[in-house]
């Protein structure tokens, strides 16, 4: 129970995880957090259509395969944006 009650205090915890002191904190290091997933997935993504199209061979049915590979995840990255983009705005509005 320490480590639960030491969590409401700001600053770095026993353990050397930092603490969220507001609800503002919490959002904005969720926001981070989810960042850098979206970014990882992204370029893994980006990975796998690059992969499908270096052993396509030439084989039009691979191709296509690692086109929708590569739409899907520009899709994605375009989503990602818009998602953060309005995070953004609603968070300027209510601040």
């Amino acid at each position: 129970m320490p480590i639960a009650v030491s969590a409401q205090i700001e600053g770095v915890a026993p353990g050397g995880y930092g603490t969220v002191g507001s609800l503002q904190d919490l959002i904005h290091k969720l926001e981070n957090a989810a960042g850098l997933v979206f970014g990882a997935v992204a370029v893994i993504m980006f990975i796998i259509a690059g992969v499908l199209f270096m052993t396509a061979q030439g084989q039009p049915e691979k191709v296509q395969t690692a086109r929708q590979a590569f739409l899907w995840g520009v899709a994605g990255v375009i989503v990602g944006i818009l998602a953060f983009s309005i995070i953004a705005v609603v968070g300027s509005v209510i601040r």
